[in-house]
């Protein structure tokens, strides 16, 4: 099986990167284009194997899987520059959220899919986000995520769902980096700790409360009981966080869909007749 990769910035080369060391895929298998030849050059210095194809057509005709990893604003491009390329049995997966399978199947006549990734997969951890085109099998369901498996958990979500479930799965690997970051820098600041000390310590934690919930059986509730003392020390830091927080994370919600709205009319202009 071939598949190729149109675009590899960030989300490209780490499912590039994680799919070769899980050894979902061969570099053999892959075959990569990107605006920017050096970062190409650089993967396949990484991955001997990994073709360099020359343009987008090239990847699309020849591959049977094709992942579309480009801004939203370059999707359209990208789709006219591949249009006459694909054929009615390949797989064409967008990582991009804003852009919407009504888009896709417009403008291709191949089966279409999203997949929206993590930072968390180069880990081969984490979840993917699976959202499926009308022209997707059974058949070809299981062909995705027999594939994206090797690198995290595929979880198949409703599109009217993809930016909630993206903000938890996608964008929170950054936000609990950022309150972890503001908790370290209050230590140190305030009891002289090491900060690779507290780093570590943090992140150690964070590894083992994912195991907890995955794992261990706990939900979120369970686990604050289970760690929790009546009038102890950390039943005092949760009371304090309860009544400081107020409403930041209905805002968070608010802040990251008003930006998906705007980008979601942005592509619709774009893909406007």
């Amino acid at each position: 099986m071939k598949v190729g990769f149109i675009g590899t910035g960030t989300m490209g080369s780490i499912l590039i990167d994680a799919f070769i060391r899980s050894g979902a895929l061969e570099p053999q298998q892959i075959v990569a284009s990107n605006r920017t030849k050096p970062k190409l050059q650089q993967l396949s210095n990484c991955y001997p194997g990994l073709k360099i194809a020359c343009d987008n057509i090239e990847v699309a005709s020849s591959s049977q899987i094709l992942f579309i990893c480009v801004k939203p604003l370059e999707f359209k491009k990208v789709i006219d520059d591949i249009r006459s390329a694909v054929t009615n049995e390949q797989i064409v997966i967008s990582i991009t959220s804003p852009v919407q399978i009504k888009h896709l199947e417009s403008r291709l006549s191949c089966k279409i899919a999203k997949v929206i990734p993590s930072i968390t997969n180069s880990a081969r951890s984490g979840a993917s986000l699976c959202i499926y085109g009308s022209r997707i099998t059974r058949e070809d369901r299981l062909l995705i995520e027999q594939l994206i498996s090797h690198i995290s958990t595929p979880i198949v979500v409703r599109e009217t769902h993809t930016r909630i479930t993206s903000d938890i799965s996608s964008c929170g690997p950054a936000f609990l980096a950022f309150f972890l970051e503001k908790w370290i820098d209050a230590a140190v600041e305030m009891t002289g700790i090491e900060r690779s000390s507290a780093s570590f310590l943090a992140a150690e934690m964070l590894l083992g409360t994912g195991k907890l919930l995955t794992e261990g059986g706990y939900s979120l509730e369970e686990l604050q009981r289970r760690v929790t003392v009546p009038g102890g020390i950390t039943a005092e830091g949760l009371s304090l966080l309860s009544n400081n927080i107020g409403d930041v994370f209905h805002q968070l919600i608010r802040v990251t869909h008003d930006k998906y709205e705007e980008d979601i009319v942005k592509i619709n202009d774009l893909f406007s007749p």
